[in-house]
């Protein structure tokens, strides 16, 4: 692709429109127009009626009922939302072979060379709408620009169920006036030192500079930020493009755990990150924990294995030496969330034998497992060390 910049919008950010809630909507018509909350302990999800109330995700249950005390509590259905999602993504998929997806409710879509066969990028995005509340059953809403990041903030300004386009013309006038906080690296900490600083708006960040932008936030985030504020994204839509890690996180709460409370948790999320390692025929090389403390620092550590694997043993072992090394500091400052990333990826097809040559079973012992979830479900074969535990949600996201 042509690092030259596209002359007309023809870039498509596609959101699906409060996914859970409106998946629970869709499915129980009694809910419609009504405040929808999907989640108990934590708000995952919450309708646009809801959202009017002041609830957000991820909002604690309790505090959610408070504020919106006719709101109806949905049990998560992730099976339903991953059936959703595919129907979506076939959508995309027919629509133009230049999908990336973001998450299983978004997507960037390329249409610049479908004019003479599917029309204005505009018609498409109009088509794509109506094919998926038609189709699917749920609303979306599509944003159209020349660049991703104006694309997504084209989709977050015409939210709920809309479709809006940023002509090329009239790019610097639509995104000055948002609040700084539209622009992709601007959260809570960088938007404080902004508007401590007076700059409130993009068009803020456009006029004051990159060098003043740059000794404020740092050289990298400042030249990141101003070239935002002046529309500038040369990213292509990269459809097929596979993860460079994968990892599963779950928050434990402030109340004291033993070292078991957290092997156990360990445990649950090392199976599952084996099992979608070789659902998706990779394999792994690093091993990343991280910590989350009581006074909300962070911590990392990683162990980088002797060759790459995708045996749930292998990195068990790897995941457990990690936290075995942390339990101090865990001990003196707590740990209110835990999580695991594999990096360092590679098709399975790249492992290179190692010396000696000798029988393994523990690679079938895993298909098998696998095998047995699938058709069984999850709870089908657990590990001693989770009988009487809840091992966490598996939330649906999309192919790794």
């Amino acid at each position: 692709m042509s690092d030259e910049p596209r002359v007309q919008a023809s870039i498509l950010h596609a959101d699906l429109d409060s996914f859970y809630a409106s998946v629970e909507q869709r499915d129980h018509p009694q809910l419609r127009g009504r405040p929808v909350i999907v989640g108990g302990g934590v708000v995952l999800a919450a309708s646009y009626e809801a959202k009017a109330c002041g609830i957000r995700t991820p909002m604690n249950g309790r505090d959610a009922r408070k504020l919106c005390p006719e709101a109806v509590v949905m049990p998560p259905r992730f099976e339903a939302y991953t059936e959703a999602s595919r129907a979506v993504f076939e959508i995309f998929h027919d629509t133009t072979p230049l999908v990336e997806g973001i998450s299983i409710d978004e997507a960037f879509l390329d249409v610049g060379g479908l004019y003479r066969v599917s029309g204005t990028p505009r018609g498409i995005g109009a088509r794509l709408r109506e094919q998926v509340r038609v189709e699917v059953g749920l609303p979306i809403t599509v944003g159209i620009a020349r660049t991703k990041f104006l694309a997504k903030v084209a989709s977050a300004v015409g939210k709920p169920d809309g479709l809006l386009e940023v002509p090329p013309d009239e790019e610097l006038s639509f995104l000055h006036p948002l609040p700084v906080e539209r622009l992709w690296g601007v959260g809570v900490v960088t938007s404080r030192k902004l508007r401590d600083a007076g700059l409130n708006t993009v068009g803020d960040l456009a006029a004051v500079g990159e060098v003043s932008l740059g000794s404020l936030l740092g050289r990298g985030a400042g030249r990141h930020l101003y070239a935002l504020a002046l529309a500038r994204d040369p990213r292509p839509v990269e459809g097929g493009k596979r993860r460079r890690s994968i990892g599963s996180q779950r928050a434990l709460g402030r109340k004291p755990k033993s070292q078991e409370d957290l092997e156990a948790t360990m445990v649950a999320i090392v199976d599952r990150l084996g099992k979608r390692l070789r659902k998706a025929e990779r394999v792994c090389r690093t091993v990343v924990l991280r910590l989350r403390f009581d006074d909300f620092t962070r911590a990392t550590r990683s162990r980088t294995l002797y060759e790459p694997t995708d045996g749930t043993q292998v990195l068990m072992t790897a995941a457990r030496g990690l936290l075995a090394e942390a339990m101090p500091i865990i001990r003196d400052k707590g740990c209110t969330l835990v999580g695991l990333s594999l990096t360092n990826l590679d098709n399975n097809g790249s492992i290179q034998m190692a010396l000696p040559f000798e029988e393994h079973h523990q690679e079938k012992l895993d298909i098998t497992i696998d095998g047995l979830r699938d058709r069984f479900g999850t709870g089908s074969v657990t590990r001693a060390v989770l009988l009487g535990r809840d091992a966490g949600m598996s939330v649906p996201m999309l192919p790794d």
